[in-house]
């Protein structure tokens, strides 16, 4: 009986280990439809100016401005009749065109050959080679040394890259530097079937590369940063589940 019960208890006990196996090879291989059911796009950004601090003293009055004389005023109301519609001042915005396309091929290729040879004998050497028969079997100084080497190597190597991206974002102006180029900042999300497609970009612009229609190329973007990447199923399904990536960091072949 004690013998029946222990073989129970076994055939038990391997069972459940094959049943957590299998679960947690199904839980691996099913990771990809992780976050599915969440929402997929970010938090809107807040662009809440911070009110101005109150006065200390309820009585207190507001400076007056004062004038020069002058016709013109920088902080008049219809001053942006007279000036252009482009970027400038922070807070403004710049409608960027992203226009990168990039391709590079680099190939090497090698080819050594080395081969080298040693011939020498010594044909007399004050009679001593009469001791030493040239039929001798195991040693004989007077006989023929000779020996060669030979050496090749070939390897070639051939590599190429290529990437296109075009695309329209709008970006902000976060910094005006003292030169006057502008510190921009943008970023881009479209939702479409729980599959969201992110556009960023950052650089600094300089404001005579803007055209008269408030745009310019990403081309003209010095320290330009600029990434596409998506979250959803689609974008689960180009990664291995996590059980597999255990799998092949410990794999020794």
């Amino acid at each position: 009986m004690n013998g029946r019960c222990r073989t129970y208890l076994a055939g038990r006990f391997r069972s459940w280990v094959i049943i957590c196996i299998l679960g947690i090879g199904l839980a691996g291989c099913a990771n990809s439809f992780s976050g599915t059911g969440r929402s997929l796009q970010s938090k809107a950004p807040s662009y809440e100016i911070n009110p101005p601090a109150a006065s200390p003293s309820a009585s207190a009055t507001l400076p007056e401005s004062h004038t020069e004389g002058s016709l013109w005023q920088d902080d008049a109301p219809l001053i942006s009749m007279f000036a252009d519609q482009k970027a400038r001042a922070v807070g403004d915005i710049v409608t960027i065109k992203i226009a990168e396309s990039s391709a590079a091929t680099n190939k090497a290729s090698t080819a050594t050959d080395r081969s080298s040879s040693l011939s020498a004998s010594v044909d007399a050497f004050f009679n001593m080679e009469k001791r030493f028969p040239a039929d001798q079997p195991f040693f004989n100084p007077f006989s023929k040394v000779a020996g060669g080497v030979e050496s090749d190597f070939k390897g070639n190597g051939t590599t190429k890259r290529s990437g296109d991206l075009n695309a329209y974002i709008t970006a902000l102006v976060t910094q005006v530097l003292p030169n006057g180029n502008l510190v921009v900042t943008g970023s881009r999300e479209v939702l479409i079937n729980s599959e969201n497609q992110i556009i960023q970009l950052s650089g600094v612009v300089r404001p005579r590369d803007i055209s008269a229609d408030n745009q310019v190329l990403s081309t003209y973007v010095a320290d330009a940063r600029i990434s596409y990447s998506g979250t959803g199923v689609v974008n689960d399904r180009q990664k291995p589940g996590w059980l597999t990536n255990i799998v092949m960091k410990v794999w020794p072949f």
